[in-house]
């Protein structure tokens, strides 16, 4: 799973990107954007891992995604196609929104750069709609079949989009099979950043529309600070500036959230390992996350509760409370699972 960190330029993004990926700002790719596999901090790894004693411990990953900011920006001011094309593969997206001053003295205005972002998102939405109901009605009027339900679904956006208002406000839509193709910017989850000054931890007043779902303050010159510090280092920093856990765990937990994402867990051969499955995903399908073997050959998953486990101090002791479940092949499996698929090839 892959998110795009997008903004404005002065928003922060590049800051963000560091502190998240504690990388330096020369290491990019041939295309000038960069890219960062980023460890998914879970506390059940490490008590999995203190109760196991494995000999490998595999955290769940995540990817993220600086965009070239090159050619971000036309002379008119509206985002550039390019810039877009870069965005358009990733699963969700982190918009990040300035609220410090800047060194040459200009406040913030975080509502009305969110707005203008987002329009420019919904803007090369509605051109992407609009050309292919433009292609769509030609090859019906040279007597290629068409489909009317893929015709029927993209005047649906039109008239979202037209209304000013990002495909996401209908998750259905913005969900539908025949949609995901065209990798549309405003039916992507985000999550919305306010990069603060060092010493600012308060959201920004939001009292008109848009409304917000559970954005987040971070202090992103700190962060990537407290990123380039030794351990001992960290520590006093941390202290200073009342910082209880990092920020950049909790955006990169939020990001699992936004991307609908739960984990499991499986101990075998001396290796705890964490897997990243999305919601509602059946025992079969997350078998196959590990191995397509295990979805073909799937009998059964032996499933227990983490909670289940830490309560009883050992596996054998779940198992003698019988915690320890047999579950099918539509089981559908919870966050925090450990399981041990059984299957036959």
């Amino acid at each position: 799973m892959r998110l795009a960190i997008i903004g404005f330029p002065g928003s922060g993004k590049s800051t963000i990107f560091q502190a998240l990926t504690r990388s330096k700002p020369e290491q990019q790719t041939h295309k000038g954007h960069r890219i960062a596999t980023v460890r998914v901090p879970d506390h059940r790894v490490d008590a999995l891992s203190r109760l196991f004693k494995p000999d490998k411990v595999v955290c769940a990953q995540l990817e993220y995604l600086l965009p070239c900011s090159a050619k971000a920006y036309s002379l008119d001011g509206r985002s550039d196609e390019s810039f877009w094309n870069e965005v358009r593969p990733c699963d969700a997206l982190i918009h990040v929104v300035r609220n410090f001053q800047q060194p040459g003295g200009e406040m913030p205005r975080p509502r009305d750069h969110f707005i203008k972002l987002r329009g420019d998102m919904i803007f090369a939405d509605f051109v992407v709609v609009e050309k292919r109901i433009e292609r769509l009605d030609l090859d019906k009027k040279r007597g290629k079949k068409v489909s009317a339900e893929e015709r029927r679904l993209l005047e649906a956006c039109r008239r979202l989009l037209e209304a000013q208002r990002p495909l996401l406000d209908d998750p259905e839509l913005a969900a539908a099979p025949l949609l995901k193709g065209y990798t549309f910017l405003s039916a992507k989850p985000v999550l919305v950043l306010f990069n603060n000054d060092d010493e600012d931890e308060r959201l920004p007043p939001w009292q008109e529309p848009p409304e917000l779902h559970n954005p987040l303050v971070v202090r992103g010159k700190l962060e990537m600070e407290l990123g380039e510090l030794s351990p001992e280092e960290a520590a006093e920093f941390l202290t200073a500036y009342h910082i209880n856990d990092s920020a950049m765990d909790r955006v990169i937990q939020h990001s699992c959230t936004v991307l609908g994402l739960i984990s499991f867990f499986t101990v075998v051969h001396k290796e705890v390992r964490c897997w990243l499955i999305p919601r509602q995903t059946a025992a079969m399908d997350a078998a196959e996350v590990i191995h397509s073997d295990m979805k073909k050959g799937f009998i059964r998953a032996e499933a227990l509760a983490y909670e289940d486990l830490i309560a009883a101090g050992t596996y054998q002791q779940a198992k003698k409370e019988g915690k320890v479940r047999l579950e099918g092949r539509t089981y559908i499996v919870q966050d925090g699972d450990i399981i041990n698929f059984q299957f036959n090839v």
